[in-house]
């Protein structure tokens, strides 16, 4: 699980719900002060919100891009249903789609689109349906295929957990096993946050990092300029494998000292500067 520095976005941001043709998704919108140099959509993964990217907000708003981190269907403060096929991968993508329509992707260079884990593989699957509303992709954290074995073992105690317990159960299973380094690190910020998850969406996108199959060519065939980024440790996909499927995308690629997989929450700072480089290195564009 993700765990920002905090839950209050900075000056620059404002939380509000942005409207698409597939409803309404709660977002903190980060602006700069002068000219949009681009904008860029940030999609959290698997437990986590828009509040992941926290730390990112200011330094990218400052570089000239506006940063708009989304809830997804389901999660945190954006709503959802009971029903686990409305949380089907395709579904998510076109989630992802409406949102990019709604900032504008239309009119003129596109959006730079960002996943973190989940929302990597996510952000893969909508650029598969169409690539067109977007700039760039960055995979931050998120791999080629499933996770590796042990977060599979891991995913599946948890959706057995989430058939036979409440959510506010589950959450003080989970937080009995965190190492005590874990324990004071905004616990209740969290907690609202886990709790206000649906269940259901859980279920089904925990299975999908479970089963989601190598799509790598099929992201190659696209065109479309894309950014690996991660830690230099990672246990939810092996550093040298997307050191591998960098290589298969011919794709810019970016190792954060002293990150593990959470690169946006472990070293922001670096992070940011990160995805700057990249964007500036794809020559200029209308801003979106």
């Amino acid at each position: 699980m993700s765990r920002p520095p905090t839950f209050t976005p900075p000056p620059c941001a404002r939380a509000h719900r942005l409207r698409t043709a597939r409803g309404d998704f709660a977002v903190l919108d980060a602006s700069p002060q002068g000219a949009v140099r681009g904008t860029a959509l940030l999609l959290p993964g698997f437990t986590g919100s828009k509040e992941d990217f926290i730390a990112l907000l200011e330094p990218l708003a400052d570089a000239g891009y506006r940063i708009v981190a989304v809830d997804g269907r389901g999660q945190y403060e954006t709503d959802g249903t009971d029903r686990q096929e409305a949380y089907a991968q395709d579904e998510l993508a076109r989630d992802v789609l409406a949102q990019a329509s709604a900032l504008g992707a239309g009119d003129g260079g596109g959006v730079h689109l960002v996943g973190h884990s989940l929302g990597g593989q996510i952000a893969r699957a909508a650029v598969l349906l169409d690539a067109s509303p977007f700039r760039s992709l960055t995979l931050m954290s998120s791999g080629p295929a499933q996770v590796a074995e042990a977060q599979r073992a891991k995913v599946k105690l948890l959706a057995d957990a989430l058939a036979r317990m409440t959510m506010a159960e589950v959450w003080e299973a989970m937080r009995a096993f965190d190492p005590p380094e874990d324990a004071t690190t905004d616990g209740e910020a969290l907690r609202r946050r886990w709790l206000r998850h649906r269940p259901a969406q859980l279920i089904t996108t925990g299975r999908q990092l479970a089963v989601e199959p190598d799509r790598v060519a099929e992201l190659a065939a696209t065109a479309l300029p894309v950014h690996v980024l991660s830690g230099v440790r990672d246990d939810t996909w092996p550093v040298p494998l997307l050191d591998d499927m960098a290589r298969r995308l011919d794709a810019h690629r970016t190792r954060i000292d002293g990150a593990e997989h959470s690169p946006n929450t472990d070293r922001p700072g670096p992070t940011a500067h990160a995805l700057v480089s990249f964007w500036e290195g794809l020559g200029t564009s209308t801003p979106s």
